[in-house]
């Protein structure tokens, strides 16, 4: 019964912003991590944030002080603000939340559940 579903995406030129949002149904854990993840074309899905049940975040390299992962527990939303976006971060952003009180989590492996997945291109 568990959904996720992002919303937020579409096309920016280079140096834009978008936030991204990830509301999640059926999902009774409100004290549990989270992530957002990427896929370019062609290439493998990596985590860009996350955000654990201690409210802790991580960022990946590639978007550590352009990204910032933040969340509304009472209504199990999860944003991802995205600024100074260049055209590398164009892909697919999956949304995901783990089941466990575990700090932040950029490893897709600890995620029982994803969204279907949002698409961003970002123009240059």
């Amino acid at each position: 019964q568990v959904q996720v579903v992002e919303s937020g995406g579409g096309s920016v030129q280079a140096g834009g912003s978008l936030t991204l949002s990830c509301v999640i149904s059926g999902y009774h854990y409100r004290r549990r991590y989270m992530g957002w993840f990427h896929q370019a074309p062609g290439k493998e899905r990596e985590g860009v944030a996350s955000i654990g049940s201690d409210d802790h975040t991580i960022y990946a390299d590639s978007v550590k002080g352009r990204f910032t992962v933040s969340k509304d527990t009472a209504k199990i939303t999860f944003y991802l603000q995205m600024n100074s976006l260049k055209p590398d971060d164009t892909g697919t952003y999956y949304c995901a939340a783990g089941e466990h009180e575990l700090g932040p989590q950029l490893n897709r492996d600890y995620y029982p559940y994803w969204g279907q997945g949002i698409q961003v291109t970002v123009s240059s």
